[in-house]
């Protein structure tokens, strides 16, 4: 096997345009489950909600991409209202279905023949929403970088905002979470009742940190829109939100870098995984029923499933995290 390209597939993966976006989702789960205690199983459903507010307002309706990028993060919020209050008041695993349950439900409306008019239904919608986007490029045409970390002008723009935007969200939630409001939210995570007792609002508190990962999420789902010029539904199917808990779980939960690297680190093993079991295929070293076609990934998929597990079992803390921040209440 060409180890050489290998590594370099995994390296341009790690940081890549995709990595950056589910780093910057990351984050914004991680404000919910990292540091909050929310266990929110839908995050793929705000991301939908923000690639689709931009590219439904431009596309469709026929407005700017900076009316489009607004629609693309008010969206998610509206989402976070219509879950969060009628189900934060209950314990964390009905919280827990509504989730997952609404972000399932959006999607399979985004994609419905119904929705056809003005989301495109299967097809989805692709071209046109980052026009603008794009031409803000300052990069001429061609290709970027050195070996590897090589990339064409446009995807090299894409990269660079969503892993500038990646820093600055991770800057300003810092803060947050340093400020008396932060340490509010790690109270509710740790112990709601005492919170209360102290006469503070958790339900309050606990909403305005749905409401900001959701924001957080809804500014990843523009990204992606963005950097590969399409809005699809099935590209934010329930396992998005799975790669996003073990990017967290990898680089460790309630943590300022564990999504950065998590993300890195996450893409590095899977692209790798996945070069890995096309060439060994190639050279005949493992069966076809293994890595033919498209089963390549969900053999990867499953590889990286088998590693969270034994992360959780002999690391659960991840690469940053402590042991006590995922001791979550869940009462």
């Amino acid at each position: 096997m060409d180890w050489g390209s290998i590594l370099e597939n995994a390296v341009r993966a790690a940081f890549g345009p995709q990595a950056a976006v589910y780093a910057l989702a990351a984050i914004g789960l991680n404000v919910h489950y990292g540091y909050t205690g929310l266990l929110n199983f839908g995050h793929a459903g705000f991301m939908l909600l923000g690639a689709f507010g931009l590219a439904v307002t431009v596309n469709t309706l026929g407005w700017s991409m900076w009316v489009g990028i607004g629609m693309g993060l008010l969206w998610p919020l509206a989402l976070a209202l219509a879950m969060g209050l009628p189900t934060l008041r209950l314990r964390a695993d009905y919280f827990a279905i509504t989730t997952i349950a609404a972000a399932e439900i959006i999607r399979i409306w985004f994609r419905s023949s119904s929705a056809q008019d003005w989301s495109g239904g299967v097809f989805g919608l692709s071209g046109g929403f980052g026009r603008d986007f794009y031409a803000l490029n300052p990069f001429e045409p061609g290709r970027y970088g050195f070996g590897a970390l090589s990339y064409p002008s446009n995807q090299l723009w894409a990269l660079l905002v969503t892993w500038a935007l990646v820093v600055l969200v991770t800057v300003f939630v810092a803060a947050l979470i340093r400020s008396p409001w932060g340490r509010v939210i790690r109270a509710v995570r740790e112990d709601e009742e005492a919170v209360r007792s102290l006469g503070k609002n958790a339900f309050a508190y606990k909403m305005q940190s749905l409401l900001l990962g959701g924001a957080i999420g809804g500014l990843a789902g523009i990204m992606f829109a963005l950097a590969g010029q399409t809005a699809h539904p099935n590209a934010f199917q329930p396992q998005v939100t799975f790669f996003l808990y073990a990017i967290i779980i990898l680089g460790g939960a309630a943590t300022r870098l564990g999504p950065i690297v998590g993300a890195m680190v996450f893409w590095f093993i899977l692209s790798g995984l996945e070069s890995m079991l096309r060439q060994a295929r190639a050279t005949a070293f493992i069966p076809d029923f293994l890595a033919g076609g498209a089963r390549v990934g969900a053999v990867a998929t499953a590889a990286v499933g088998i590693g969270i597990i034994l992360l959780l079992v002999f690391r659960p803390q991840g690469i940053f995290g402590k042991r006590r921040e995922i001791a979550l209440d869940v009462k």
